[in-house]
């Protein structure tokens, strides 16, 4: 257990973290009843991007829209384990996946690492890793620019945004493997397609993309 997750279980031992009500281990069965009927369990497949499959869990929109905000911008990184919670209760999406050999999240800046706090998709990464049985890398992929938020701009300037946004590292741990990419919001698909052509480049074998939801 890394120092997060023993900060979490120390601050949040038994709430839920939507409602912040309830004995639970960060999920309570009312906020588990209104994410299942949020789960629409996703997977778009891609001929004309750098990965092939897309799975996601929910539309980005309404009650869990507000929670991945809370999430990712308002220091409440508790939320990843209420997220995964219900992944694993659920098992749906795990089913859909393939056997990968490694799972990269989509980094941030070190800048940026430094205000939030935390890589909100490198926490989601390391739960599934877990669930998964395969091995997380935090080492491959480094943003090495703090570029504008792509929520702030349009498809087209989001593409130029991310451009040479990335950097790659350790291009022997990858050759031929079979990667998921994590990330935690899927809208244009401009970052993911980035980091997948990165990836690709160096020879993986194969790319999926895993987000909690879809714009």
């Amino acid at each position: 257990m890394n120092l997060l997750d023993k900060i979490l279980d120390i601050i949040y031992p038994q709430f839920c973290g939507i409602c912040g009500k309830g004995k639970s281990t960060f999920l309570c069965k009312k906020c588990e009843e209104k994410l299942k009927k949020e789960a629409i369990w996703g997977n778009d497949k891609y001929e004309d991007k750098y990965f092939e499959n897309h799975f996601y869990t929910f539309k980005y929109d309404g009650m869990v829209r507000n929670l991945l905000l809370n999430y990712k911008f308002n220091e409440r990184p508790y939320l990843c384990k209420s997220f995964v919670n219900f992944l694993n209760k659920y098992q749906k999406m795990y089913l859909q996946f393939d056997f990968y050999d490694i799972i990269i999240p989509v980094p941030i800046s070190k800048k940026r690492l430094n205000l939030r706090g935390y890589n909100q998709s490198l926490l989601i990464a390391k739960d599934l890793a877990k669930e998964l049985n395969a091995k997380i890398m935090n080492d491959i992929l480094i943003k090495q620019k703090n570029n504008k938020p792509q929520s702030e701009l349009n498809k087209i300037s989001r593409e130029q945004n991310v451009k040479d946004a990335y950097k790659l590292f350790n291009k022997d741990k990858i050759i031929n493997k079979k990667i998921l990419l994590i990330d935690d919001i899927y809208t244009t698909g401009s970052t993911v397609n980035e980091c997948s052509k990165i990836l690709k480049q160096a020879d993986a074998s194969k790319i999926d993309i895993y987000t909690l939801a879809k714009d």
